[in-house]
């Protein structure tokens, strides 16, 4: 199955899109972005060059990917979110009188979504961060640094207030009762969970069951 491109789409030179996705209307891909298979670009969404983007991905609308930003197959970009790459930035030289170049430079930050996790409409993520396998960021929130797997953070600046299954729901307890207990458990699809050295651990990866059996 072909890639379906809207005809108001515009795609710079070595764009690479994969079997099965969808580029909508007023879409603006930029010069060797790689979109994967199966995903959905939303309208009027920016993505920059070199931007790549797993399979399986669903990015709403009117979202901003700049260049330096990965995303991992499975991951909910939801509308209006806003990724960034430079701490610092200026319009012009300090001198105030040529404009800063817009292209990548040493300056740059790397941004990675890790695979199955969701960003909140309207979210701002900071350079230079990694976003955990499955975390979750709530809506409106500014994410200022890096969000462990299966982490649920909100505000201004984002907080962990919460554990996530893979399935999306909250997992039993807050974050001092989960991390005081040896496992947790989702009573949507039955998976559990235990906080570990290394922070939020699957006792059985992909085992469970769907939504309401």
């Amino acid at each position: 199955m072909t890639a379906r491109v809207h005809e108001t789409a515009i795609l710079g030179s070595g764009v690479e899109i994969g079997q099965g996705t969808s580029v909508w209307d007023h879409v603006h891909i930029r010069d060797g972005a790689r979109v994967g298979a199966g995903c959905i670009v939303g309208e009027k969404s920016y993505v920059g060059p070199g931007v790549v983007v797993g399979d399986l991905v669903k990015i709403n609308t009117s979202v901003y990917l700049c260049t330096g930003v990965t995303i991992e197959r499975g991951v909910m970009v939801s509308a209006h979110v806003v990724f960034t790459n430079d701490r610092y930035p200026r319009a012009t030289t300090p001198d105030l009188q040529r404009l800063q170049p817009s292209e990548a430079d040493e300056t740059t930050l790397a941004t990675l979504v890790r695979e199955g996790a969701t960003i909140g409409a309207a979210a701002v993520v900071g350079p230079g961060i990694v976003i955990g396998r499955f975390a979750m960021v709530g809506m409106g929130s500014v994410v200022t640094r890096s969000v462990p797997d299966f982490h649920l953070v909100v505000g201004n600046p984002a907080r962990t207030v919460g554990y996530v299954c893979r399935c999306g729901v909250p997992l039993d307890g807050g974050t001092e009762t989960f991390s005081n207990t040896s496992d947790a458990e989702c009573h949507s699809c039955g998976r559990t969970y235990r906080m570990g050295e290394g922070g939020v651990l699957e006792d059985h990866p992909g085992r469970g069951r769907a939504r309401g059996q």
